[in-house]
């Protein structure tokens, strides 16, 4: 049972007060530059930011990214240059509620209309080929479109996929507090508006390995970035993608295991999130069709920004393989 009706009216005025408060910060010179180097289209009629950009590859080798929660494709912006010199073309865009994009409050947020953006952005962009690197909750949009994909259903053709540290097996996610907050409709009122830098820097902090922390200035892009457009206001809603995994298991872990796609999986074992105890050695357990990484004991979660150099070693890796088959 909530609160009464009084009760939440009460402490949603002192959130919204402390809200005002505190606007949202300006970017940096790096997260403005990768602002002004992308470009928007309309999906839904909401605006989507992308990059799109040229590489030194072969114009054949398109590579797609996805990024994870709550972040975004800036993510990627330490292995960025490395990427762009193997593919001839690199996209990545921030899904609807994220980074650059728009954050409609009153939305119904899920993975199947995540997927359905990509399809929409590859299809205004003439793409027909990728491969597929993603994330976090991106791990999960890649899930949704191999499952389309073995049906026969897939509106683009895919080379390959890597995955990196996520959710692939929703039993063995390890929730975090701010996590579970978010998903519980009335808490999430107050902590959305209550949200502050320090308390999301803390909780994003703890995904990383206890070595390889964020800077203060790489903290400060991550609350811009969720800032912008009250993306904060927004956080109840994407984080639906947590029970979406539960509601969708025989679909999406299925998926994995049953495709004859070439897949790899690339992971930080000093995960809180996805725990290498138990989702590592399920996941090899269940998805033997999948090449395994294990990056150094001290990387965490968000393992292409604690070890961007790894991460590329190990993805050029897997695509090298490829080649010999």
């Amino acid at each position: 049972m909530g609160p009464s009706a009084s009760t939440t009216l009460a402490i949603l005025a002192v959130a919204l007060a402390i809200y005002i408060m505190y606007p949202p910060p300006d970017f940096s010179p790096r997260v403005q530059k990768w602002k002004e180097s992308g470009s928007y289209f309309t999906f839904n009629g909401y605006n989507i930011f992308y990059h799109d950009d040229q590489g030194a590859g072969p114009s054949t080798d398109v590579l797609l990214i996805f990024h994870g929660y709550p972040t975004c494709s800036y993510d990627f912006h330490k292995v960025w240059d490395s990427l762009t010199e193997r593919f001839g073309r690199v996209i990545a865009a921030d899904f609807l509620g994220y980074g650059l994009s728009d954050k409609p409050v009153q939305y119904d947020y899920s993975i199947v209309d995540q997927a359905d953006m990509v399809e929409a952005l590859l299809e205004k962009l003439g793409v027909n080929a990728v491969h597929i690197l993603g994330h976090d909750m991106g791990d999960t949009v890649g899930q949704e479109l191999i499952a389309r994909y073995n049906e026969g259903k897939a509106k683009f053709d895919i080379h390959s996929v890597c995955l990196m540290n996520g959710g692939i097996l929703p039993e063995t996610i390890d929730k975090r507090w701010g996590q579970k907050i978010l998903l519980n409709p009335y808490l999430a009122l107050v902590a959305m508006r209550l949200m502050g830098k320090i308390s999301f820097s803390k909780g994003l902090g703890e995904t990383f390995g206890p070595q390889t922390q964020p800077s203060a200035e790489e903290f400060e892009d991550y609350w811009a970035l969720l800032r912008y457009n009250d993306g904060n206001l927004v956080q109840h809603g994407i984080i639906q993608y947590l029970p979406q995994r539960f509601a969708n298991r025989q679909r999406w872990v299925p998926a994995l295991y049953n495709t004859k796609l070439p897949l790899h999986l690339v992971f930080g074992p000093s995960d809180p999130v996805n725990p290498a105890a138990t989702f590592l050695v399920k996941y090899k357990e269940l998805v033997k069709n999948s090449g395994v990484t294990e990056l150094s004991s001290n990387v965490g979660h968000y393992l292409h920004l604690e070890d961007p150099q790894a991460v590329v070693g190990a993805y050029f890796n897997f695509l090298d393989s490829l080649k010999n088959k």
